[in-house]
């Protein structure tokens, strides 16, 4: 760092403060503002009616830490907090700059309910050098900055490409009208006898667990690699065996696209949440021919009309499901298709592991200019 640069507390050179609760209806009735915060419009809310913008940090949720830019005449709610400083010494812009380079994870409290508060925050030590000197940084940066979000725009678009042309060539690999379509209730057993699936099992044998959580977005075959005895998972989990598909009802884990065929399990036998539907394909029916069909946008953008239950907790309707028809073609027909489909997606997957990783340089990049710079080495 630069010996006429001053390190000071963030307290000392900004005012940080967090705007007053208001209720619901005023938000409405004044709805021609901007609302920031960690999650949106949900709840109840806080008030700043501010003229020009503003550096906020989200205080509050699963984005505590994340630092943003307020439109002028903007509502705050309670999950952020705005940071202004208390004279022109320092700059907006490179206080925004300051606080996008700040690890947080050592002021944030609290586990189901990640807060960051102002007498944690206020000591936190910062650079401040010449006002000169912060221009010359926030131009360098924002150039820097510019060239890496274009990079990542781009790698952005050429993922949601790939997964577009792989949804399409699923649509088209299942639009064949010749074929006998059958009802997923007809042609599977849903949700098999927990009975009949383990009764070859002693209550401490054990069988593969999975929770939600280990259940990828389209993860084609399933490997668990938890394990417990049948004894203690045979109550309330969901059974499932080798060559089951699972699919996830739940929101959003339904939307997400949370789904896969069972295999590798020990004893032949798994176990994992309730909220998994398990299908059982008979023999004319491939296990990954019947995957296939669960991941078009049909049955999902359809099955998304059919979620039942209270706002926060909605489930993929049981009679959605049942009802849904799938085209039913002989057996060498699903094996071409499944062959096919199996050598685009490791295709797409490839391109995505690419573009994914250009997303995550593009942002490692940005932390690393971040560090340059408050180093004085920019």
């Amino acid at each position: 760092m630069k010996k006429d640069w001053e390190i000071k507390k963030l307290g000392d050179v900004c005012e940080i403060y967090q705007p007053q609760t208001i209720s619901t209806k005023q938000l409405i009735e004044n709805g021609k503002y901007s609302v920031y915060g960690a999650n949106g419009i949900i709840g109840n809310y806080d008030k700043y009616n501010h003229e020009e913008s503003e550096v906020l940090l989200t205080c509050r949720g699963a984005t505590c830490g994340s630092v943003n830019i307020s439109e002028p005449f903007s509502w705050i709610n309670g999950n952020a907090m705005v940071i202004h400083p208390k004279s022109t010494d320092i700059s907006k812009q490179f206080l925004t700059f300051i606080l996008c380079s700040l690890d947080y994870s050592h002021i944030i409290t609290g586990a189901a309910q990640p807060q960051i508060t102002r007498q944690t925050l206020s000591p936190t030590l910062i650079p401040v050098p010449p006002l000169e000197e912060q221009k010359r940084i926030v131009k360098i940066l924002d150039e820097k900055f510019a060239q890496l979000e274009t990079i990542k725009t781009n790698a952005q678009t050429n993922l949601q490409n790939a997964n577009d042309l792989f949804q399409s060539q699923l649509t088209k690999a299942f639009s064949n009208t010749t074929w006998e379509k059958k009802r997923l209730g007809d042609v599977c057993e849903i949700r098999p006898s927990k009975s009949e699936t383990t009764k070859y099992l002693s209550d401490d044998d054990n069988v593969s667990f999975l929770p939600m959580e280990d259940l990828q977005i389209m993860n084609y075959y399933i490997e668990p690699k938890q394990s417990k005895r049948l004894k203690e998972v045979s109550g309330s989990y969901t059974c499932f065996a080798n060559g089951d598909v699972l699919l996830a009802k739940v929101t959003p884990c339904f939307e997400n696209g949370k789904q896969g065929i069972a295999k590798d399990l020990e004893n032949g036998v798994g176990f994992g949440s309730s909220e998994y539907i398990v299908f059982r394909p008979p023999t004319e029916l491939l296990s990954e021919y019947l995957y296939y069909s669960l991941a078009t946008s049909d049955f999902r953008e359809n099955g998304k009309k059919h979620l039942l239950g209270a706002c926060g907790l909605k489930r993929l309707s049981k009679d959605y499901v049942n009802e849904y028809e799938i085209p039913l073609p002989p057996l060498p027909e699903q094996k071409r298709i499944v062959k096919e489909l199996d050598a685009l997606s490791e295709k797409v997957r490839q391109l995505q592991e690419i573009y994914t990783k250009q997303i995550a340089n593009c942002d490692e990049l940005k932390q690393a200019y971040l560090q340059k710079a408050f180093e004085g080495e920019l």
